[in-house]
């Protein structure tokens, strides 16, 4: 079984969510909103054009959280996780609901509509059969996430803003890591993640 056909739309999202950075470059006030750090919020109100852009780009990343509380959800409904592992997933499903949270805010506060959760993300329930499989559909997401944070970080030039879109990256990381001890694996497998 693999991984990728337990979430079809799981690229797509990231993909779009990589690509919004790729085609925008975030404000100062989106990023600290990002990061839930309001006393970074600049005053000065970004161009009509910027905060549109960086509502495109917010809502891609809300999306993709979004994904992952629905992701966790599944986990935690499935059954097959047992008492550890099934507080572990809950406690990331929460990580994953003040990232949203913190989002959706900065969205909002840029003017923006929130993008809100799909009804359906298409994930293979069928497919989850044990509690492996369901730690490796999470590992999977997770790894994602990573990557996906990791390449907004170095389109920031504020280095104080970089550090704090970095620190919704590190928790990703750190949740792929546990995830992968989890599941036996060697939770960091390399010294660059990608």
């Amino acid at each position: 079984m693999t991984i990728a056909k337990l979430v079809p739309a799981e690229r797509e999202i990231r993909r779009s969510f990589l690509s919004g950075f790729g085609k925008f470059t975030l404000s100062a006030t989106a990023i600290a909103l990002l990061a839930g750090n309001e006393k970074l919020a600049l005053i000065t109100p970004a161009s009509a054009k910027t905060a549109n852009d960086d509502v495109a780009i917010l809502n891609s990343a809300l999306g993709a959280e979004q994904q992952a509380i629905a992701a966790y959800q599944l986990g935690a409904d499935s059954g097959l996780l047992q008492k550890p592992v099934l507080a572990l997933a809950v406690q990331f499903q929460g990580h994953h609901k003040q990232h949203a949270d913190a989002l959706a805010k900065a969205v909002q506060k840029l003017g923006g509509k929130p993008a809100t959760p799909l009804k359906d993300y298409g994930f293979q329930k069928d497919k989850l059969k044990s509690e492996a499989d369901v730690l490796s559909f999470a590992a999977t997401l997770e790894k994602g996430a990573v990557s996906a944070y990791l390449g907004a970080v170095p389109i920031l030039t504020d280095r104080e803003l970089a550090k704090a879109a970095a620190s919704i990256l590190g928790d990703e990381a750190m949740h792929w890591a546990v995830l992968r001890q989890a599941l036996g694996q060697t939770p960091v497998p390399e010294a660059f993640v990608s």
